[in-house]
């Protein structure tokens, strides 16, 4: 399988279990790896036979702006879920950073990663 990696897409969203959380918001980092194969579309130089990373990082930014949910995790499973209604997609790792964590001491990032692929 080949891979389209999308990294660093930023995007404020309400995410989280604590009341400031969901008042403030806050940016949410997503990554993203799409495993298909390229050759058809390489072959005929034809975007439908790819994924258009640019419509994923649109999906990706409504979801994380979307409706709140608690858990990074299911913020995953959702961009997850959406990535792979992609014809050409086979499978996806995405992980999703939270900078911004209310967390008391020092740190530099929380994160999830998950992988899913078709059934």
């Amino acid at each position: 399988m080949d891979r389209v990696a999308l990294r660093g897409l930023r995007v404020r969203g309400h995410h989280g279990v604590f009341e400031r959380e969901r008042d403030q918001g806050q940016t949410f980092v997503v990554d993203l790896a799409l495993y298909l194969d390229t050759r058809p579309a390489a072959a005929g130089d034809d975007l439908t036979e790819t994924v258009h990373y640019g419509i994923v990082a649109e999906e990706v930014a409504a979801i994380v702006g979307g409706d709140p949910v608690d858990l990074i995790e299911t913020l995953a499973q959702r961009i997850a879920d959406q990535c792979l209604t992609h014809r050409v997609v086979r499978e996806v790792e995405v992980t999703v950073h939270k900078p911004e964590a209310p967390i008391t001491v020092p740190f530099d990032d929380v994160s999830i990663t998950i992988k899913r692929s078709r059934v």
